[in-house]
């Protein structure tokens, strides 16, 4: 890539990897997040075109990305994907692990961010929150509470098998299953906390 100035388009020099990214599938919003991304690196160069190809694709076209100012090896403001110049901002008021997304027509997405050395079964196990329906927890709550989730049940998955499931229009790990059962057994801990807070309330 050649980089001229501040204003200068910046291209990967490689082809997007799918993004480790996993979404609420019917779209409907009802949580403070849309789902859970797990960068394989801080390089925004390398990872912001994939993650923008995959949005696109499950929920319109991308415009602009707001970051944290924080995390990222550089921060190229203007990011050349697919024939079009996208934009990112970089901001010290936007939570570290938080990504918001602008799409045309004037839809957002709100993605956890998870740090890329987190290790695998803390992060599938975020992703999985982040992307519930019935998900509650903020951005920046969601790894603490994949991190008490039982370690006992730890994945042992193969190396970034990532693909693109048709059928619900979302992007899914390979084999979830445990991960998903740890994320269930997160959020039915913070439903019953929340249910015990309101009938003391009452």
């Amino acid at each position: 890539m050649t980089i001229t100035s501040n204003r200068a388009t910046i291209f990967s020099p490689s082809t997007s990897s799918t993004p480790r990214l996993r979404m609420e599938p019917t779209g409907s919003r009802r949580g403070p997040l849309d789902g859970g991304w797990w960068p394989r690196s801080t390089d925004p160069v390398a990872e912001l075109p994939g993650l923008v190809l995959a949005i696109d694709h499950l929920r319109g076209p991308v415009r602009q990305l707001i970051l944290n100012a924080q995390g990222w090896d550089s921060h190229p403001r203007r990011l050349g994907v697919a024939g079009r110049v996208i934009r990112p901002g970089y901001f010290t008021s936007q939570p570290a692990t938080l990504l918001t997304a602008i799409c045309d027509g004037g839809g957002r997405v709100d993605l956890l961010v998870i740090p890329p050395d987190t290790p695998r079964r803390i992060a599938e196990t975020a992703m999985f929150i982040a992307a519930a329906a019935d998900n509650v927890l903020p951005a920046q709550d969601i790894l603490l509470a994949a991190s008490t989730a039982d370690p006992s049940a730890t994945d042992r998955l193969p190396e970034d098998v990532w693909e693109t499931d048709g059928s619900r229009s979302h992007l899914v790990a390979a084999t979830p299953d445990r991960a998903a059962g740890r994320a269930h057994v997160v959020l039915a801990r913070v439903s019953s906390f929340r249910d015990r807070r309101a009938l003391k309330a009452l």
